[in-house]
């Protein structure tokens, strides 16, 4: 494999890049080496947003059910600049503030900055940048589909995006007063002209090569880590049985973590993200498919389309900048205990597409986790796809599923989860529990489901009675430990409650409507008696 440059476009230039250890991240290129110091860095983990910046890439109409921003042949997706690994941009275009004027020749500033200053939406100034750029990212969607957003929806936008000193109000005033100027669109065409060139001259895979002066080789020189990034599947595959000790990447939003806050040696880096096939969210019969490069924002849109009662975890689950650079597959993959992805996947029944080589197997995803961040994969072999079974066409309305899935965290947006859950059921002719799925995170070393608490519905009534059977047992079910985030106690009553929560509100007797059992379980008492 011949080593290559980066290349991507970067103020209206490819721009190329060598010599760089593969998990430098974009923010180190663009305030180090690039000396463009208008992307801050706050967290350096993806939390707060300072450092937001758009990654733009070349669109593919043969891909479905795709929440990228799309203008022209380009998709746009606003992603951390903090944990983006700088080879990751190879054939990718990249947009930061700076870039912002230049959208709008002829005038001092593009809509989006001039709005934050019409509405005093910076104090200290620090987070203004991130707030910019996914402003940018919401006023590119929102005039390509020729709407306006609702204040909700600016707030969704901005949910990833933390100001400790101005408030929303004003930033979000912006977020309107944005679309009250001419428009100022991207124009993709010499974007597109230039990535076109840069793909041209990509081989298959294409491979970035670098020193890495933390981690010597045996002779005390600095070790050569490598960035492999096959383009299709069959590659993929020989890459992966040729190394498999290579780690494997997609998104890099928990990787990034581990390099840059843990200071832990990845060594080479196989590269998920410019595989098609593993991109794909398509129908395959009664299966929802969804491939495992499928970012979440991609991924929790497929899902919620299918399953309405998704769309508040699908909005919690990070923020826009993680949603759209972490994948579903990855979230699953890496078997965190407190991952929201796993638990409705459980209750969904979900089935894991695993390959080596040319061979697949199938495994329930309820037997990928053997232990604490440890799982059923095989040295060579990968997660290929998610396979859901999509809800029956022809089941009486009584006897649907009903699925809900909650998230208890100390902030509700853009925070990792105290306790998740994924709860599902059928009731059979008779109003019993035919078919029980409940699935927790953040309450065992692995996100499993509660199998006594299941055990106590199933063949019982859908009663007050039955689901507070269900609550003692998962005592049973789980011990949780007590951690910075909640006490054992807590998580063990939040369970409780979240249980009680989805009794309420799919009970066959008038149940209530989400919006009334609020996520505060301390506005409802009763749910706090079992």
């Amino acid at each position: 494999m011949n080593a290559q440059p980066i290349r991507f476009v970067h103020r209206g230039q490819i721009t190329e890049v060598s010599g760089l250890p593969v998990t430098t991240t974009v923010l180190q290129w663009l305030r180090e080496h690039a000396h463009h110091c208008g992307t801050k860095e706050g967290c350096a983990e993806g939390d707060c947003g300072a450092c937001t910046v758009v990654v733009a890439e070349l669109a593919d109409d043969g891909l479905q059910d795709r929440a990228a921003i799309t203008v022209g042949a380009l998709q746009l997706r606003p992603v951390n600049a903090c944990i983006r690994y700088l080879p990751t941009l190879h054939g990718k275009a990249l947009l930061t503030v700076e870039d912002l004027q230049g959208l709008a020749p002829g005038r001092a500033l593009h809509p989006v900055q001039q709005a934050l200053v019409d509405c005093h939406g910076s104090q200290c100034g620090f987070c203004t940048p991130g707030f910019a750029m996914s402003l940018y990212a919401s006023y590119e969607r929102h005039q390509g589909a020729g709407t306006r957003p609702t204040r909700q929806q600016l707030a969704d936008d901005l949910s990833g995006n933390l100001c400790r000193c101005t408030g929303y109000r004003p930033i979000l005033d912006a977020g309107q007063a944005m679309f009250e100027a001419p428009a100022a669109r991207l124009d993709p065409e010499p974007i597109v002209a230039l990535l076109r060139q840069i793909a041209e001259r990509t081989p298959e895979p294409f491979v970035h090569a670098a020193p890495n002066p933390a981690y010597p080789d045996a002779q005390g020189q600095p070790r050569i880590d490598h960035f492999i990034a096959p383009r299709t599947l069959a590659e993929f595959a020989s890459v992966r049985v040729e190394r498999p000790e290579a780690r494997l990447l997609a998104g890099a939003t928990d990787i990034g973590l581990w390099t840059h806050k843990q200071f832990r040696d990845v060594g080479d880096l196989l590269y998920l993200g410019d595989v098609r096939e593993l991109h794909a969210v398509e129908r395959d019969g009664a299966l929802l498919r969804i491939g495992a490069a499928v970012p979440l924002e991609d991924a929790w849109a497929a899902l919620v389309h299918h399953w309405p009662e998704l769309r508040e975890m699908a909005l919690r689950f990070a923020g826009p900048p993680v949603r759209h650079a972490g994948t579903l597959g990855g979230n699953v993959a890496n078997g965190s205990p407190i991952g929201d992805g796993a638990p409705v996947l459980l209750a969904l029944d979900a089935v894991l597409e695993l390959q080596k080589g040319d061979a697949v197997r199938r495994l329930p995803l309820a037997e990928f986790y053997l232990d604490y961040m440890k799982n059923a994969l095989q040295p060579g072999e990968f997660l290929r796809a998610i396979d859901v079974p999509l809800p029956a066409a022809d089941v009486p309305q009584a006897q649907a599923l009903r699925l809900r899935a909650y998230k208890l965290s100390k902030r509700y947006d853009c925070d990792i989860s105290a306790v998740s859950c994924g709860l599902a059921l059928r009731l059979d002719a008779q109003g019993h529990v035919s078919h029980a799925r409940l699935a927790f995170g953040g309450m065992a070393a692995v996100v499993k489901r509660a199998a006594q608490a299941e055990a106590a519905l199933l063949g019982q009534p859908w009663s007050e009675a039955s689901v507070r059977a269900a609550m003692r047992a998962l005592d049973t079910d789980f011990q949780p430990l007590t951690d910075l985030r909640a006490s054992s106690a807590h998580r063990q009553r939040v369970a409780r409650n979240l249980l009680w929560r989805f009794w309420l509100e799919t009970r066959l007797d008038a149940p209530l409507p989400a919006s009334v059992t609020s996520v505060w379980s301390g506005q409802i008492p009763a749910l706090h008696a079992v």
